[in-house]
Parts: structure tokens; sequence; C-alpha cells
């Protein structure tokens, strides 16, 4: 196995787990807050994973443009989630 089939392999595993897991959940995250709902305990694992896989794949998705639009989309979405969910804390208080 060349070294470049073992990180494609690598990349494909973890955008595929981000593809199919870590975005749809937290899609939901996002229209929990969205509703101003906090965020619960399970809700920050999920997207301290989130950001885990982000940055597990960031140098391949530096050499490989292709990737970048669901490693952007997922970035994104854990900004936007924790900007509003830091505001609905704010705003409980």
């Amino acid at each position: 196995m060349t070294e470049k089939t073992h990180e494609d392999g690598i990349v494909v595993a973890i955008l595929d787990r981000m593809e199919k897991f870590r975005i749809p959940r937290a899609l939901d995250i996002k229209a929990k807050v969205d509703r101003g709902e906090p965020l619960s305990d399970s809700d920050i694992d999920h997207l301290n994973l989130v950001l885990q896989d982000a940055e597990q794949v960031k140098h391949y998705v530096d050499a490989r443009p292709d990737l970048q639009g669901l490693y952007t989309r997922a970035l994104a979405l854990y900004g936007e989630i924790t900007a509003k969910a830091l505001q609905n804390e704010q705003n409980a208080t």
C-alpha cells in the first residue's frame, strides 16, 4: 500500500463520518440553539468530535481542494452553533 493510498483512505473515512454522522447531528444541535435552547453536555461532546475530525484532516484538506467544501462547512457550522449557544447563555443570565 502506498502512502498516498493510506492517506486517501484516512481522509475518506473521516470525511464520510463527518458527512453521515457529525454534520447531521450538528445541524440538529444548530436547530436547537436557534430555538434559544442551551447546549447539553452531549451536544458539547459532539461538537468537540466535529472539531477533532476537522483538525485530523486539516493537513490532508490543505492539499486537496476538492475536499475543502465539506471541511469548511463543518467549521462554519461549528462556529455558528457556538456563537448562537454563547448568545443564548448570555441572554439567559
